[in-house]
Parts: structure tokens; sequence; C-alpha cells
């Protein structure tokens, strides 16, 4: 049978094992495992890809989102504006920060957050907007920016799936005040383990995440902040710096494969193919179709030997853990809509043009016996 991934890491690995081999080496030899050298080097390449002065390494992309949020002085009583319709983690920074989420629903062509909605959601205690640039597209700055200044609010951009993407030539990330990035390994561009990043133009609140990443040190025991252990390895600084070279040309790849998807389930019926919004530069982290048989496509796929995901398949205001927050089912319907019907196609950059005809005629195979 034949056999498509969900996501094939090992295949990018073996294109560029000697470099990576090499790279680890040296931190072998070197002996810098905390930050170090390699670190440091992958924050001021990083900085110079997105176009930003300043580049924090740390620990997660989840660590980027906490620490963006309490260099921007986010805390107890304040509220942020972000989306449901996202990876757990968005929201769980902004309660480690102390502050609560409210929730905007999103926009049910882009995924990102209905700009729309935003101004009637900001109450006295706003502090920041929080938009997702989800499934490797921008969300829609320029109304986001417009407003966040008319209430002097902070924007925090969770670029965590869109390394590289644009927004009217903009790097994602380095658009709004802070940027965080996630470096998981099945992301765009992923490290070998753990890995994040926040990247920024303020030079106050680079210097605050340096400090807090470190257990709150200016010098080592000297600490004049109460800090945390979010510091990236060396490791992950070296196989970064060795994938960031590469970063474009698989960007290039996804998007070819992204259009080719689009071309050969362009005809297929009760199915919707993502749409690139005009403003935007779209690296398709996940190539996500919509439909109401998604459950019955993903199965039949998967007895085909098809890996498929689901991006993502309960919205945070219906999590469990999030209950507390007050929300109830109806209230966000384009979040619920969209959980319930996505479905993430295989994507990496090595994908075949064998596995993408033949993910495609499952798909539409699939269809067919279900109508």
């Amino acid at each position: 049978m034949n056999k498509v991934p969900f996501v094939d890491l090992k295949a990018q690995y073996l294109n560029i094992k000697e470099e990576i081999d090499h790279s680890i080496a040296k931190v072998f030899e070197s002996c810098q495992f905390i930050l170090g050298d390699e670190v440091n080097a992958f924050e001021e390449e990083f900085a110079s890809f997105c176009h930003s002065k300043y580049a924090v390494a740390l620990n997660s992309g989840t660590s980027a989102l906490h620490l963006a949020l309490l260099a921007a002085g986010i805390g107890p009583g304040d509220e942020v504006i972000t989306v449901p319709f996202t990876f757990v983690a968005t929201v769980a920074a902004i309660c480690y920060a102390g502050a609560k989420p409210i929730f905007v629903d999103i926009d049910p062509v882009s995924y990102t957050i209905d700009v729309g909605q935003i101004e009637k959601s900001i109450t006295s205690k706003t502090r920041a907007i929080l938009p997702v640039h989800l499934y490797g597209q921008s969300a829609n700055m320029d109304p986001i920016l417009e407003i966040a200044n008319r209430y002097n609010l902070i924007v925090i951009e969770d670029a965590a799936q869109a390394h590289g993407a644009e927004y009217k030539s903009k790097i994602v990330g380095s658009i709004g005040d802070i940027g965080a990035f996630s470096f998981y390994p099945g992301k765009n561009l992923g490290a070998y383990g753990e890995g994040g990043i926040v990247i920024t133009n303020n030079s106050e609140y680079a210097q605050k995440i340096k400090s807090f990443r470190d257990w709150g040190q200016d010098v080592k025991y000297h600490h004049i902040l109460k800090g945390f252990n979010y510091r990236m390895d060396g490791i992950q600084g070296a196989i970064l710096r060795v994938k960031l070279k590469y970063l474009n040309e698989w960007t290039s790849a996804r998007r070819n494969n992204a259009l080719e998807y689009s071309r050969l389930l362009s005809s297929t019926e009760n199915i919707n193919i993502p749409s690139t919004m005009s403003y935007s530069s779209h690296v398709y982290h996940v190539y996500c179709i919509n439909s109401v048989y998604r459950d019955q496509i993903k199965s039949l796929l998967s007895n085909l030997g098809i890996q498929t995901g689901i991006h993502y398949p309960i919205p945070v205001h219906l999590q469990p853990a999030y209950e507390d927050l007050g929300y109830k089912l109806g209230d966000f319907p384009q979040s619920e809509i969209a959980a319930n019907r996505v479905l993430s196609l295989p994507m990496y950059a090595e994908l075949s043009q064998d596995n993408l005809e033949f993910v495609c005629s499952s798909i539409e195979k699939s269809i067919k016996s279900l109508i």
C-alpha cells in the first residue's frame, strides 16, 4: 500500500545530514550546551531574515508568547484579545501572564481573526491584541494596527506557523510590537526538539526578554526580575542556523505543492480549498481543506495509508481546561464550524508529485463514495 506521511522529517534530515551532523559536532566540541555562540549567531541571522532589529531565542514558542506578554507589561487584571481557533498555547500564554483572554471569532475564509469584530470587544481593561497567523497565512494587520493605535494597545503577533510569511511585503512577526515564533519539529523551520524565538524592534522589550529567559539575571547570580528557565539549547541553535539557510527553498516547494493540490482539487465537489488573501504571501505550514464530510474523508484516507491532521478539532473556548472563561457553544460560530470541517493534508517540501496525485485522487474517490 502506498503510504503518505503527514510530515516527513527524515526526508528533510537526510537532505542536509552532513551539515546538521557537523553543526552538532561543533557544539559538542565547544561544550556550549546552553545558549552560547551558536544561539547568538542564530538570533542575529533570524532577526535579519525577519527584517527585525532584535531576536531572543527561547526553549519553545509558548515561552516566546509568555515572555512577549510580560515584556509588554501585561499582567493580572489585563485583557488580551485573541481567537479561540488556535493551538491552546496562544491562550495558555495569556493566562500564564495573569491576564484574561478575550475571544473574537475568525473570518471564515482566512481562518484568522475577524478584524471587524475586534473593536466591540475592547474594554477599559484591554491592553493588547494577539492575532494568530494561522496555517502559514498572515492575519489582516493594517486594521489591527489602526485599532491598536487608536486605543493605545500593544500588538503581539503569534507567528508560530508563519516563518517567512508576508503581509503586504512585510515579514510577519515584525509588523506589530513583538512577534513570537515556534521551532517545534514539524514547523516550516523546525528544531530537533523544542525551540522558540521573539523578535522586536524595541530594545527595552528585547532586554527584558533576555533577562526573563535566564532567571531574571542581568549578570550571573544578580536577579533583577522574577525570571524563568526558558533558554535555548546550543544544539538547537546550531541546527536552526543550518536549516534557516534552506527555508526560502523549502517555502517555495511548499507553495508549489499547494498550487498543485489546489489545481488537482479545484473541481472536486463538497470540499473547499484554502484561499490566499490578497494581502498575504502564504507559506503553507498547513494545507487545509474544508468539508462537511471531513471525518469520513479522514477515515477513508487513513485506510489508504494517507496521514492527515485536524488543526484544530475543538476551539479553545470549548476546551474543559478553559471553561472558567465563561464561554459556551454557539459563542463563536465560525470557529466552531471550522473545527468541525477542516482537514490538513500532507504538506512538506519533499512531497512527491505521485503522492500529491494519490492524495487528491483518493479524496475525490472518497467524496464520490459518500454522496
